[in-house]
C-alpha cells in the first residue's frame, strides 16, 4: 500500500487508532499510538519523535531523540483491539542525519538484502521459519535473594493423570508423544485453529498448524516462505497472534525454547533459498544441489558457532540444544539426519522447492538479525567457496567414538557462542550491514543481563545436589 492508500482504508474500517510498531534490540515488539485523524500523508517521511534511549540496547540519554518512520507496505487491522486500530511497522531514523538508525535490526536486516543483490550473487533472499511454541495454563515464577522457582501447568501435561480436575478425564499426552495426535488427545486444536484464522486475516500465508511432540500444549504453526524482510514482520505478527489468542482463552504462550525439563524443547527449523531470476538452490550435486548451494552450507557451518549468537540468543537456547530430543547439535549437512544442524529437505521433486534448512535457530530470536546472520554467512561461503565437507548420513546413534567425536558440535551456552561472535565476525561486517558498534553492544548486552545474570545466581537445582555437603 501506498500512504493515501492507508489513509484509505483507515476511512473504510473506521479506524480510530493507528499504532506504530518497531523491534527493540533483543527482540521485542515496542509500540506508540496515536488518534487517526493525526494521521496523515507527511508523517511517512517525516516520522514521529520517540525517546531512544528507554529502548533496551539504543541510545544514550544524551543523544536520545529518535525518529519513527511508519512504513505504508506493511499495515494491517490489529485483531484484538476494542478499538478499531490500523498497525503500522515502523523503520528508526536519527532525527538530525536522518539516516537510518544503524541499531535497528529491521535496518540490519534490509541492508543485508541490499548487501546480496550488490554482490550480483542474488537477487532476493527467501526465508520460511518453523517456529514452535507452548500454551499453558498458568505459569509462576520468581527469583531474589533468598528463593527462586518456577511451576508450569497444563491440562494435557502427563503429570495431571491423577489430579482431580472434576473429573479428570484422562487425555494425557505422554513425555515425547505429542506428535499429531486427534482431539481430545491434542486439547490445542481450537486455540490453534484460531490462532491460524487471525493470521489469515491479518495476511499471513499458513501452511498448516499441529500439535508438536511435547506434552503440555506444544504447537507448531507454519507460514509460507517469504523475502526476508517481510518474513521478519511476519514472525512479530505471528508472536503477537499466538500470545494475544492463547491469552483470549485463558491461557498463555511462550517462545522460551525449553520451559520443561525431559522433553523437547521450542525451535524455529529456519529454510532458507537465494533466487536470482530463478532458483540457485537446484542442481546436480548432492541431495539435488548445486555447487553454489552446497557453498552456502559451507559457509553457515564455518560460521555456525558465530551465528548461534544471533539464531540462539538466550542462555535457555542451549538446554534445548543438547543430545536425545531430536536437537541438532551436529555442525554437519545431511538430507535425512535431523540430528545434523543443516538439513536438504526432500519432500519435493521440483527445483524450485530445493532449499536449505538450517534446524539450530530457536524462535527466542530476533528474527531480522537471525535472519540477516544467516544470509551473511551463506554469502560468505559463496564468495569463499567454503567446502561443507562430507554428508552426515549415518545413524548418529551408531557410530563409533573416534568418529563422533570428529563431528563439530554447537557451542555449549550463550557464553561460548558469544565468544565465538566476538572472533569470528568479519564476514557480518562486509557491506556495513552488521556495524561493530551493532556486534560489541550485542555482545556486551548478553554477556552482562543474560548470561551473568544467569552465571551469578543460585539454580534451585543446586540446592538439591549441594544443601547437605
Amino acid at each position: 500500500m501506498t500512504p493515501k492508500e492507508v489513509l484509505a482504508l483507515c476511512r473504510e474500517k473506521d479506524v480510530k487508532a493507528v499504532d506504530f510498531r518497531f523491534m527493540d534490540f533483543p527482540g521485542l515488539w515496542q509500540h506508540t499510538t496515536i488518534p487517526v485523524g493525526k494521521l496523515t500523508e507527511d508523517i511517512f517521511e517525516d516520522g514521529l519523535g520517540f525517546d531512544g534511549s528507554s529502548i533496551r540496547g539504543w541510545q544514550a540519554i544524551n543523544e536520545s531523540d529518535m525518529l519513527i518512520v511508519p512504513q505504508a507496505d506493511t499495515a494491517f487491522i490489529d485483531p484484538f483491539c476494542m478499538l478499531p486500530t490500523l498497525v503500522l511497522i515502523c523503520n528508526i531514523q536519527d532525527p538530525i542525519t536522518r539516516e537510518d538508525y544503524s541499531r535497528d535490526p529491521r535496518n540490519v536486516a534490509r541492508k543485508s538484502v541490499n548487501y546480496l543483490r550488490s554482490t550480483g550473487i542474488a537477487d532476493k533472499a527467501f526465508f520460511g521459519p518453523e517456529a514452535e511454541f507452548f500454551v499453558f495454563d498458568d505459569v509462576r515464577f520468581d527469583q531474589n535473594a533468598h528463593q527462586g522457582f518456577y511451576f508450569l501447568d497444563s491440562v494435557e501435561g502427563e503429570w495431571n493423570r491423577g489430579r482431580d480436575e472434576g473429573p479428570n478425564l484422562g487425555y494425557k499426552l505422554r513425555h515425547k508423544e505429542g506428535y499429531f495426535p486427534v482431539p481430545p488427545s491434542d486439547q490445542m486444536m481450537d486455540i490453534r485453529n484460531e490462532m491460524m484464522q487471525t493470521m489469515i486475516e491479518c495476511g499471513l500465508d499458513v501452511e498448516c498448524q499441529h500439535h508438536e511432540v511435547a506434552t503440555g500444549g506444544q504447537c507448531e504453526i507454519d507460514l509460507k516462505f517469504q523475502e526476508m524482510v517481510k518474513m521478519a514482520d511476519q514472525m512479530l505478527i505471528y508472536k503477537y497472534i499466538v500470545k494475544n489468542v492463547a491469552k483470549k482463552y485463558g491461557k498463555t504462550a511462550t517462545f522460551m525454547p525449553k520451559p520443561m525439563f525431559g522433553d523437547n524443547g521450542s525451535g524455529m527449523h529456519t529454510h532458507l533459498s537465494f533466487w536470482k531470476d530463478d532458483t540457485l538452490m537446484a542442481g546436480s550435486g548432492y541431495a539435488g544441489l548445486s555447487e553454489t548451494a552446497l557453498y552456502m552450507i559451507g559457509g553457515i557451518l564455518r560460521h555456525a558457532p558465530a551465528l548461534l549468537a544471533f539464531t540462539n540468543p538466550t542462555t535457555n537456547s542451549y538446554k534445548r540444544l543438547v543430545p536425545g530430543y531430536e536437537a541438532p547439535v551436529n555442525l554437519a549437512y545431511s538430507q535425512r539426519n535431523r540430528s545434523a544442524s543443516c538439513r536438504i529437505p526432500m519432500y519435493s521433486p521440483s527445483p524450485k522447492a530445493k532449499r536449505i534448512e538450517f534446524r539450530c535457530p530457536d524462535p527466542s530470536c530476533n528474527p531480522y538479525l537471525a535472519f540477516a546472520a544467516l544470509t551473511m554467512a551463506a554469502i560468505d561461503g559463496i564468495q569463499n567457496k567454503i567446502d561443507p565437507g562430507d554428508p552426515l548420513d549415518k545413524d548418529i546413534y551408531d557410530l563409533p567414538p573416534e568418529e563422533m567425536a570428529a563431528v563439530p558440535k554447537t557451542p555449549g551456552s550463550l557464553e561460548d557462542a558469544l565468544v565465538a561472535l566476538a572472533d569470528d565476525h568479519d564476514f557480518l561486517l562486509k557491506g556495513d550491514v552488521f556495524t561493530q558498534d551493532v556486534v560489541d553492544t550485542w555482545i556486551a548486552y548478553k554477556k552482562k543481563n543474560e548470561s551473568d545474570a544467569i552465571r551469578l545466581r543460585p539454580h534451585p537445582y543446586e540446592f538439591c545436589m549441594y544443601y547437605d555437603i
